[in-house]
């Protein structure tokens, strides 16, 4: 690390939404004009700043000095102050005002303005009114100053200090001071570790109240990242006792003051935050409520109906899919599941057929607009996400709600096993009294990425009406991946032996290096030349893991480097990835402003590193990413099982091997397995396919729902 003490000569380019700099600058330090990279609040030419980083080469632009830390330094000479003035940073002084103030006063000119501004009428051209403007423009710049010198006094680094100005401005001190842990809740990036280390930077003791709050929200947020809807009283108070290095009594002392002003809801030794505990209980009131308006009548004799169907889709019904046809017409909620080749789709595409036919108004969503758009494709109907169904608006939330319901007769979600508590308590608020409901997904897949285990939970409680559909049709019985996907959900280790042409492959290795060559060769080269699919858009790959030997993280890197090598390509770099043209990448959140969701897959069109932009092009829209949005995006060559939930792909391939013994679970396999419409490769050890089928033991979420609609009264 290098420490200089420059002057900005000259602003290149600076980002103001995340106060990225390039500049020209000099130092006593240092012959001649360099460049400078980093995050700096509020630049101007003229600026000093003392600055801490280390020199690096750029493939384009050369040698460059990239900012770690710096701290600004009011200019002394001449030449320096009057540049700081005339740059603009001061409103109503110019490069000519600023000359003359110079010139008139010289090295006392900052002294003046701050001490003796009533003698700036002394120069010509500044009058009262002027001068009282640039008065208050000092005054505004100084307190910005005292602000950014707080924060980096805190120990804070540029790049976190820029995130906190831009959220707090000027009131960063006074926010702070109240209460450091505010940031790990107000700013995206912040973490509880960053913000106890401001904390105790500020002197606050380990067993201050403000600390022990911070860490058991810290703890109970976890626990929702984790899918966990409520923590145990006995883990909490581990938890956080071992996080804040406390005993555990002063932790508890703290939870029951905190229950006490339903801060926390403390319900027989279950932990809640207020959120997630009202979702859950008003989920479980509202399906009773649903389903307690019972079964109604058939409006036309049973066999007619089905022979009107079959009839009119030229098809015909397994005893299974009569009885959920029937169920869907007679019943207020009901539950659809089963795995591959059982019929869902069909079953769905003839339950919309028949409430058109009753003159139903129904409605279609899924999770995502993947999942949506699959469910419009197989029903011929239009589907929408849940949260555009329910009006979602950025900062505001669902305009469909308890006060403004959905105009439906009928509203049908696919892929439920990936609905979190949160949006089914929103999407059954905006349900009239009067509408049927009808969940459709394969319980058996990974749970949702979010709290709960909303599919699981319903079925599980016995309480509302669910159909499973275990019969696999003779045409999907041909399909390796559908028979396999049974057996493996069955706990039976899947067929390998199959000869002739077939859709599952395993090839055995037990080097996970190897392991790792022979994927990398089977995207790049052998598949694409036996069965003719595209690498970069019929194939996924997919990992267990994002760490280590085959993972998420060394694939992308080595499938990017053969997919789509740099050569004169631009190169955008953030956390340990380099995005270029042509790279294919997946959204990591929800972003309803840019309409782009968690999973989507797109290509990036164009890269501007100096701007820090991407342009990305995803199904039907183009959309660009600046700044710290880039953090949004990640390489897409290989991603992680639980985020290809709710795809399909044409072809998938996956690594099994023993160093992913942490996720070698049978739901994780099994949905893995199940993303593929026409060809699935699994490569590594038969002994980690093994432990995988027979290991059952899901990673269990805490969660009240099963009891709850248990517990509730009769539904009819």
């Amino acid at each position: 690390m290098e420490n200089l003490k420059v002057t900005l000569e000259k602003i290149i380019f600076y980002n103001e939404q995340n106060s990225y700099l390039v500049a020209r600058c000099s130092s006593p330090q240092y012959p001649g004009l360099f460049t400078l990279v980093g995050n700096v609040t509020e630049p101007a030419p003229g600026t000093v700043l003392h600055i801490q980083g280390e020199w690096s080469i750029h493939p384009k632009y050369g040698k460059q000095f990239k900012l770690q830390s710096y701290t600004k330094v009011v200019p002394t000479t001449c030449q320096g102050i009057e540049k700081y003035l005339g740059s603009g940073i001061i409103e109503k002084i110019g490069p000519g005002i600023a000359a003359r103030i110079v010139k008139h006063f010289g090295k006392d000119t900052l002294r003046i303005i701050e001490k003796n501004p009533e003698r700036l009428e002394e120069i010509e051209g500044i009058g009262p009114a002027r001068k009282a403007s640039i008065i208050a423009a000092w005054q505004k710049q100084k307190k910005t100053r005292e602000t950014m010198l707080y924060l980096h006094s805190l120990g804070i680094g540029p790049a976190t200090v820029n995130k906190i100005y831009s959220i707090y401005k000027d009131e960063a001190p006074r926010k702070i001071q109240e209460n450091p842990y505010r940031l790990a809740e107000d700013i995206f990036g912040i973490g509880f570790k960053i913000a106890d280390r401001v904390a105790q930077e500020m002197g606050i003791e380990k067993d201050s109240p403000l600390r022990i709050r911070a860490g058991i929200y810290h703890i109970l947020n976890q626990g929702t990242e984790d899918g966990h809807v409520f923590i145990p009283l006995v883990e909490l108070k581990e938890k956080t006792s071992k996080l804040l290095e406390i005993e555990e009594n002063i932790v508890q002392e703290t939870i029951l003051a905190l229950a006490a002003r339903k801060e926390i809801i403390l319900e027989d030794e279950a932990c809640y935050h207020p959120i997630y505990y009202s979702a859950e209980k008003k989920v479980a009131e509202r399906l009773i409520q649903l389903a307690s308006s019972g079964e109604e009548t058939l409006p036309l004799g049973w066999r007619n109906i089905i022979d009107w169907l079959e009839e009119k889709e030229d098809l015909e019904f397994s005893p299974e899919q009569e009885i959920a046809i029937q169920k869907a017409i007679t019943s207020k909620v009901l539950v659809i599941t089963g795995g591959p080749g059982t019929g869902k789709t069909t079953t769905l595409k003839s339950v919309v057929s028949l409430f058109e036919e009753f003159g139903l108004r129904t409605i279609l969503a899924a999770p995502t607009g993947r999942a949506a758009k699959r469910l419009s494709q197989a029903t011929g109907k239009e589907a929408s996400t849940i949260h555009r169904l329910l009006g979602f608006v950025p900062g505001q939330g669902f305009t469909k709600n308890e006060k403004n319901k959905l105009p439906a007769d009928a509203v049908i979600i696919d892929e439920v096993s990936m609905v979190d508590l949160l949006l089914m308590n929103a999407l059954l608020k905006a349900l009239p009294q009067h509408c049927r409901l009808i969940l459709v997904g394969d319980s058996d897949q990974l749970p949702a990425v979010g709290p709960g285990n909303v599919l699981r939970d319903i079925i599980n409680s016995q309480r509302i009406s669910v159909v499973k559909l275990e019969q696999v049709f003779r045409q999907a019985k041909k399909s390796l991946i559908v028979v396999n996907a049974h057996r493996i959900n069955r706990g039976e280790f899947p067929y390998l032996g199959y000869s002739g042409k077939k859709d599952f492959y395993f090839i055995p290795e037990e080097e996970p290096a190897k392991v790792e060559n022979i994927v990398v060769d089977l995207c790049c080269r052998k598949i694409p030349k036996e069965f003719g699919f595209n690498p970069f858009y019929d194939i996924q790959v997919l990992s267990p893991l994002y760490k280590g030997v085959a993972g998420v993280h060394r694939l992308n890197q080595i499938l990017q480097g053969i997919l789509n090598p740099q050569t004169q390509k631009e190169t955008l770099k953030r956390r340990e990835m380099a995005f270029r043209a042509g790279d294919k990448v997946m959204q990591l959140k929800n972003n309803y402003e840019k309409e782009v969701f968690n999973g989507d897959i797109g290509v990036v069109l164009e890269t501007d590193p100096g701007e820090e932009i991407l342009k990305v092009e995803f199904p039907g829209k183009v959309v660009l990413y600046q700044g710290q949005e880039i953090n949004q995006l990640t390489l897409a060559y290989a991603v992680s099982v639980h985020k290809s939930q709710g795809s399909e792909y044409p072809v998938i391939i996956m690594p099994v091997i023993i160093s992913h013994y942490l996720m070698l679970q049978r739901n994780l396999l099994y949905t893995a397995l199940t993303r593929a419409k026409k060809l699935a490769i699994f490569v590594g050890e038969k002994r980690a396919l093994a432990i995988a089928v027979k290991n059952n033991k899901q990673v269990k979420r805490y969660t009240k729902l099963t009891e709850r609609l248990s517990d509730a009264g009769p539904t009819g």
